[in-house]
């Protein structure tokens, strides 16, 4: 399962977009429960929000179980994500994700599709009032890959279909049930392991 990715490049034309925080600083270990760029598409314009990863619908009163994920096979029926799933999909931008492998121990890979690369991880959204205030939460549409679960990754035309309100349930489909992305990989050092650590040393390799 992808617990955690990071965002520490992007392009001039994605900093140039509506929302883009004066204030961003490169995320080199994002977990669930951090704020993290999310990008929408409201009255027909990209936009860019800070939310919290972890779904957080209006009616949930138990604030400790916000999910960070949501299967792809399911993500179209299951009552958490449905509405979500019709109305409010986004996007998450990232360089690459973490994966921990192994039976005794276990050592965590950086996976991309290129060293310095982006990518867009398939998302929904929600809304939640906390006394005068609204705030966004999301969680990333995850995929069966091998013995793990990772991130829905869209290409240029997924990504714009996954943003335009108006692409019918069954293109929808097609994209939840798309082949898993080819990424690169290399094993790390340990250093990632620590949730605190936010520097590039997260990469250092094994």
């Amino acid at each position: 399962m992808c617990g955690r990715y990071a965002l520490f490049r992007w392009s001039p034309a994605f900093a140039a977009l509506p929302g883009f925080p004066v204030d961003q600083k490169a995320q080199w270990n994002i977990s669930p429960g951090d704020s993290v760029l999310i990008q929408r598409n409201l009255e027909g314009r990209s936009q860019l929000d800070r939310a919290r990863w972890g779904l957080t619908p209006p009616w949930l009163t138990d604030l400790s179980r916000t999910p960070a994920h949501a299967r792809a096979e399911t993500v179209a029926e299951q009552p958490m994500f449905r509405e979500a799933l019709r109305l409010r999909r986004c996007l998450l931008p990232a360089n690459g994700f973490y994966e921990w492998r192994g039976n005794v121990r276990k050592r965590p890979y950086w996976l991309t599709p290129g060293e310095g690369s982006s990518l867009f991880f398939a998302a929904v959204w929600e809304a939640y009032p906390v006394q005068e205030q609204v705030w966004l939460s999301t969680a990333v549409v995850t995929q069966a890959a091998m013995s793990q679960r990772r991130p829905l990754i869209l290409d240029a035309a997924g990504q714009q279909a996954w943003l335009d309100p108006e692409t019918p349930l069954p293109v929808l489909q097609s994209l939840l049930a798309s082949n898993p992305s080819a990424l690169r990989e290399r094993p790390l050092a340990n250093l990632v392991n620590d949730p605190k650590l936010n520097a590039p040393e997260c990469l250092t390799p094994a």
